[in-house]
């Protein structure tokens, strides 16, 4: 079966595709780091609301520790933590002050929270699914071989395979 030059070819085109494939698919795991956010085990997530966030915000500014948005896996629980002296709200969660809430984040979903902590009043929260080698892997498959081919296909149509002649 090897010795058929076009099953030869179709399996080298294959390993090249799918080399093709990984690279199409990790190399922007290298260059976007943030985007590993979701390759991670789900966590709890401290959110601290520093002293003075309520005066602040009253002067429409953004506190500084505190994000516009944040990223979270499914089964992260958000954990926000208020240190300053007023109380604050984040959606379902109120926090007095001095004390802390937790909410588990069991959804994939994009979530708008009104929100007391920061100048614009809204929050948002992205939960994901988190992202295994499983899926991962599959990506590299799903455009591997589609890539091996039409490698294989050009290639036939560049070097034809020679015909032999048998008695």
């Amino acid at each position: 079966m090897l010795q058929n030059p076009i099953v030869r070819r179709s399996l080298v085109f294959l390993v090249l595709g799918l080399i093709f494939g990984a690279l199409l698919a990790e190399i922007p795991f290298l260059l976007f780091p943030q985007m590993n956010i979701t390759t991670r085990p789900a966590q709890e997530i401290l959110l601290v609301i520093p002293p003075g966030t309520a005066r602040r915000v009253a002067l429409g500014q953004q506190p500084p520790s505190i994000p516009q948005n944040m990223s979270f896996v499914v089964g992260d629980t958000l954990v926000v933590k208020n240190e300053d002296s007023v109380e604050h709200q984040l959606g379902p969660l109120w926090i007095p002050a001095g004390s802390s809430a937790s909410m588990p984040l069991n959804t994939d979903q994009k979530y708008a929270f009104q929100c007391s902590f920061v100048p614009s009043k809204i929050f948002g929260l992205n939960v994901s699914e988190a992202l295994t080698w499983d899926t991962r892997l599959w990506g590299i498959f799903i455009g591997g071989v589609p890539v091996a081919m039409l490698f294989v296909l050009y290639s036939l149509l560049i070097w034809p395979p020679k015909k032999t002649i048998t008695n």
